[in-house]
């Protein structure tokens, strides 16, 4: 998992309350577990006019002018400032793995739904829970200035804006560690990968029998 500290990127404005996930990545490309691929389906619905299908060549689908991941400069966005209640719906992970793919590396909105909420953490994106007046100020601020860049500092927990405006935000300790050093739950428990081992090598001498295969052979 891609490691977060501090992040400076365009702010793309989705001006959406109860985004799902079903809108984030439809369910036809659900199929692939490979985590990766599932950039050009982001938004699939609202970002084509024509309907898509796994293993179509989407670059030549025909965008919707009006959305505005295809508007430049969002198209190079890094940070999605949307409204309340974001990625509601559906528990599919593939959601997540959909906005980390088109390279987005933060969602900011006023709340999440709570299952996308988990999700991020475990896949290095980050998403940040601010205040609806504080949301409404950032949007403003893009509408004023299209391109505009926000930076995150995860460390000290603050976004920083060009005029100098900070917006704090609150988020556990172990999951900021998590994202810090890039650990999602396999590598979390290769880090007890000795002690681990450890322990099979005792239970194999305690009970073998629980270690052989089908040919009566142990395991090791």
């Amino acid at each position: 998992m891609q490691a977060f500290t501090t992040h400076k990127g365009i702010v793309a404005p989705l001006d959406r309350s109860n985004v799902d996930t079903d809108a984030i990545i439809p369910k036809q490309y659900l199929k692939s577990v490979k985590r990766t691929g599932f950039g050009p389906t982001a938004f699939d619905d609202w970002r084509y006019l024509d309907p898509g299908e796994p293993g179509m060549d989407h670059s030549q689908r025909r965008k919707n002018p009006d959305f505005v991941l295809n508007q430049e400069p969002f198209d190079r966005a890094t940070i999605l400032l949307a409204r309340e209640n974001f990625g509601c719906g559906s528990s599919r992970e593939h959601a997540v793995w959909a906005l980390t793919d088109f390279g987005f590396r933060a969602v900011i909105a006023p709340s999440f739904a709570d299952i996308f909420f988990n999700n991020s953490f475990k896949n290095g994106l980050l998403p940040i829970a601010l205040k609806e007046e504080e949301v409404d100020a950032i949007f403003k601020a893009v509408a004023a200035n299209p391109g505009l860049e926000l930076e995150i500092d995860l460390p000290n927990q603050v976004v920083k804006a060009p005029d100098g405006s900070e917006y704090a935000f609150e988020i556990d300790s172990f999951r900021k560690h998590c994202l810090i050093e890039g650990l999602d739950d396999i590598a979390l428990t290769l880090e007890h990968a000795d002690k681990i081992k450890a322990y099979e090598t005792a239970q194999m001498e305690k009970t073998p029998w629980l270690f052989n295969d089908l040919r009566g052979n142990v395991g090791g």
